[in-house]
C-alpha cells in the first residue's frame, strides 16, 4: 500500500512515516495543501491521510478538488477538529473516514487496510492470485500451500502486484509503492526483482507477463 499523508505538523509527520512504512505502508509525506493537490493529480496512491488544517490550501478544498476531478481514492481526515459537525461536514465533502487527534497507530493502520480493501472490493486480507496466496495479516506468501521464501524487496513487489492481479503495472507504478522517496534508486531496479521472482514462479501456475507499453501484470495459467 502507498499512501499520501498530507500533514504540517512536522513532529507527527516524520514519526508516522517511519511508523507506517515500518508495517509495511509506504508514505509519500507533504506538508502543505498545494503540494498535496499536485500529488494527487501526478502519482500514484492507494490512500489519502489527509489534516485539515493545512496551509496554502486547506483540507477541506483539497479534499474538494479530489472529488471535483471524479478521484475516488480513499481519503481519511486525521485532525485535531473533533466536533460532531466537522466530522459531518468531512463526510458529506467526501472524506470516506475520520480519525480524531490524538489516535492510536495501530487504529490509522487498521482504518487504512479497511479503507483500500473495501475501494478494491476486496473484503479479507488474503489476496490470491492462482496457487499464490499473500496473507496480509501475517505479511507472508504461500505458493501451492507451502511457504513461499522472499527477500523483504521481492516480497514488496510481488505484494504490489498480486494487489493488482490481471491489470499491469508500470515500472515506475511499483517503484514508487515498493521504494520510499529518499530512495535513489533506478527503474531498472525493478526489472531484477521481477526476474528473480519469474525464476521463483516458473513452472508454479502464476506468471509475470510483461505488456509492451504497459508494464508487468501477474496472471494465473
Amino acid at each position: 500500500m502507498r499512501i499520501l499523508l498530507a500533514e504540517d505538523e512536522h513532529t507527527l509527520g516524520t514519526w508516522l512515516c517511519k511508523a507506517l512504512e515500518h508495517a509495511g505502508i509506504q508514505v509519500e509525506w507533504v506538508d502543505d495543501g498545494r503540494l498535496a493537490d499536485r500529488a494527487l493529480q501526478q502519482r500514484d496512491h492507494d490512500a489519502l491521510v489527509l489534516d485539515l488544517g493545512l496551509p496554502g490550501l486547506d483540507g477541506h478544498t483539497v479534499l474538494q478538488r479530489l472529488r471535483e476531478r471524479d478521484q475516488r481514492l480513499p481519503a481519511l481526515i486525521l485532525t485535531a477538529r473533533d466536533s460532531l459537525n466537522e466530522r459531518v461536514a468531512s463526510l458529506n465533502a467526501g472524506a470516506d473516514d475520520f480519525l480524531a487527534k490524538p489516535f492510536a497507530l495501530a487504529e490509522l493502520e487498521a482504518r487504512l487496510h479497511a479503507l483500500v480493501r473495501r475501494a478494491r472490493g476486496v473484503e479479507h486480507p488474503r489476496l490470491a492470485c492462482g496457487p499464490l496466496v499473500y496473507d496480509g495479516a501475517r505479511r507472508h506468501f504461500t505458493l501451492n500451500g507451502e511457504a513461499l521464501a522472499l527477500s523483504p524487496r521481492e516480497l514488496a513487489v510481488l505484494r504490489v502486484l498480486v494487489q493488482r492481479s490481471g491489470e499491469p503495472l508500470s515500472k515506475q507504478q511499483i517503484l514508487e509503492r515498493v521504494f520510499s522517496d529518499d530512495e535513489e534508486v533506478h527503474p531498472e531496479a525493478v526489472e531484477v526483482f521481477v526476474y528473480r521472482l519469474r525464476k521463483r514462479l516458473d513452472g508454479t501456475g502464476v506468471r509475470i507477463v510483461t505488456l509492451r507499453g504497459l508494464g508487468y501484470v501477474l496472471e494465473a495459467d
